[in-house]
C-alpha cells in the first residue's frame, strides 16, 4: 500500500487557486446581496411593481373626465419629527397634474437629516401613479424646532380607469414614511407601510 507523502508544489498551487476562487465567489455573493436592495427598489420605482410609485418627467397630456380620490398617509420611523399632510385627500381627474403639500417639524434638540420612502395602495395602482416632483427624491434636513412644507406634484394615468384591477377602485392611498437618511442609504429602511389611520379606511 502506497504511503501518502508531503504535498507537492503543484498540488499546493492548485489548492491556492481553489482558495482564491472560493474567496472570489464569496465576495461576489456578498456584493450581490448588498446590490439587490437598491436594484429591487429601482426596479419597483421604474415599473410600479409592489405598489411603488414611478418617477416621471412629463404628465401624459390627456386629461380624463373620470376622477379618483387620492388619500394621504404619513408616518415616521426612528425620526423625531411630526409629519402630516396639509390636505387629507384630493379628488383629481385622471391625467391631470396635481400639487399636494406635506409638513414636517423637528421636535428634537438636534439637527436631523431624513428621507421619505413611499408606496401606494391598492398595489395595482403603482404602475399608473407617477410623481413629477417630490421631496422624497432627496434627503431633507431640519434644525431643532424647524418646520418645513414639502410639495409633491403627481398624476394618475388615464389607463387607471381601463385596467380591470383598478377601474373599480375609487380611492388610492399615497403613504410616506420618513426614515433616517443613513438607514435609507444602507438599505435597512423598507417601503413605507400604511399607518393605522390609513388601514382603518381600507
Amino acid at each position: 500500500m502506497a504511503s501518502l507523502g508531503p504535498p507537492t508544489p503543484s498540488s499546493g498551487r492548485a489548492n491556492a487557486r481553489v482558495a482564491i476562487l472560493c474567496a472570489g465567489v464569496f465576495a461576489l455573493m456578498v456584493g450581490a446581496a448588498f446590490a439587490a436592495v437598491p436594484f429591487y427598489r429601482a426596479f419597483c420605482q421604474a415599473t410600479g411593481f409592489n405598489g411603488a410609485v414611478k418617477r416621471a418627467k412629463l404628465a401624459p397630456g390627456a386629461v380624463s373626465n373620470k376622477t379618483v380620490t387620492v388619500r394621504f398617509d404619513t408616518n415616521v420611523n426612528g425620526v423625531p419629527w411630526t409629519f402630516v399632510p396639509v390636505q387629507a385627500s384630493q379628488t383629481i381627474h385622471l391625467g391631470a397634474s396635481t400639487l399636494a403639500f406635506f409638513k414636517a417639524t423637528n421636535t428634537s434638540h438636534q439637527t436631523v437629516t431624513a428621507r421619505a420612502l413611499f408606496n401606494v395602495v391598492p398595489e395595482a395602482a403603482g404602475q399608473y401613479f407617477s410623481k413629477l416632483e417630490c421631496f422624497c427624491f432627496n434627503d431633507q434636513t431640519l434644525t431643532p424646532g424647524q418646520s418645513a412644507e414639502f410639495p409633491v406634484v403627481y398624476y394618475v394615468d388615464p389607463h387607471y380607469a381601463e385596467d380591470r384591477d383598478t377601474r373599480y377602485q375609487p380611492d388610492i392611498t399615497l403613504s410616506y414614511t420618513f426614515f433616517k437618511a443613513t438607514d435609507v442609504a444602507n438599505g435597512t429602511a423598507t417601503a413605507a407601510p400604511l399607518g393605522a389611520k390609513a388601514k382603518a379606511r381600507l
